[in-house]
């Protein structure tokens, strides 16, 4: 039996009922979307979270499902999967790319390289979107959103669209703005710079992605790093020290090559996944009187913790 499908008038998306969401996030688990679409352009978009609003029903974003744990009980209301908003263009007069909230970090990264482009050479190893990066100002190897961000055109709740500019984002340590007022982002432009050779940048960009790949843990499904690191320290450091690599709980673990990922072993629940979360916390205030916080954002109903 097919599940019942709502089509959006002037589109060619639908909204669909009780969709799975646990293949569409990294940590590979998660239960349904009460109700799902993926548009394929901006007036799809704003036509789906404008039939939400007279629907009085909440609506979650959902990029490439990194850096996010969904609960088994899945999410009510319409999750709009921003997977089909991919274009980019790069602009050769100023040096500019603008790229749309569903564009995969690691393959822009890659297509500046090959521009020669420098900017983004820190990218190519996050496992996310454009839109994630913009609202988590995400970084890596010393570089950051925040370094390249010219503006961000967000979706408002008229379903207008609104530029922010640097300065209005108000960017911190893997923070932004639009953490505190959700606003999901449609669109970004980065300034790059030009100048090196192709083939520098790539080199770069490769010995990044090197050692992403020998540092970290991608055997088995993970959400990325799942707290944040409490500088001068570092989550992994604290959680390595307490003892905490390998630990196991039901199917999820912390895991042995970096212990500030914790990994679904192939049979884990969300609800393991929190509860590790949570037991790695008290072990590392127990031995270290400092409470972690989590970079991985939940999303849906999980147990009372006491």
């Amino acid at each position: 039996m097919t599940s019942p499908s709502i089509h959006l008038a002037d589109s060619d998306c639908e909204i669909q009922s009780q969709v799975s969401l646990a293949e569409m996030t990294t940590f590979r688990v998660g239960g349904p979307a009460e109700w799902f679409i993926a548009p394929t352009n901006v007036e799809a978009l704003q036509a789906s979270y404008a039939w939400a609003k007279a629907q009085e029903i909440s609506v979650t974003f959902l990029g490439a499902g990194s850096n996010l744990l969904i609960s088994d009980q899945g999410l009510p209301g319409l999750v709009i999967s921003t997977r089909y908003l991919r274009q980019q263009t790069f602009d050769a007069q100023t040096c500019q790319v603008t790229a749309f909230a569903g564009k995969p970090l690691p393959r822009l990264a890659w297509q500046a390289a090959k521009h020669g482009w420098s900017g983004l050479e820190w990218a190519v190893g996050i496992p996310g979107t454009v839109g994630g990066a913009v609202v988590m100002n995400a970084g890596a190897h010393g570089g950051c959103t925040a370094d390249c961000l010219v503006e961000a055109h967000v979706l408002q709740t008229d379903g207008s669209i609104k530029i922010l500019n640097t300065e209005q984002m108000a960017f911190k340590y893997r923070s932004s703005c639009l953490q505190q007022h959700p606003q999901p982002v449609v669109f970004a432009t980065f300034q790059l710079q030009a100048g090196q050779s192709a083939a520098q940048i790539k080199a770069t960009t490769q010995t990044h992605l090197d050692h992403r790949l020998s540092t970290q843990p991608y055997d088995w499904p993970s959400c990325g790093s799942v707290f944040r690191n409490p500088l001068p320290r570092t989550a992994g450091w604290l959680i390595e020290k307490s003892g905490l690599k390998g630990y196991t709980l039901g199917g999820a673990q912390v895991a042995q090559k970096h212990a500030n990922f914790i990994l679904n072993s192939g049979n884990a629940t969300a609800t393991d996944i929190f509860n590790l979360i949570f037991y790695v916390q008290q072990e590392v205030e127990k031995n270290w009187s400092l409470l972690l916080r989590p970079e991985v954002k939940m999303l849906g109903e999980f147990p009372q913790i006491t």
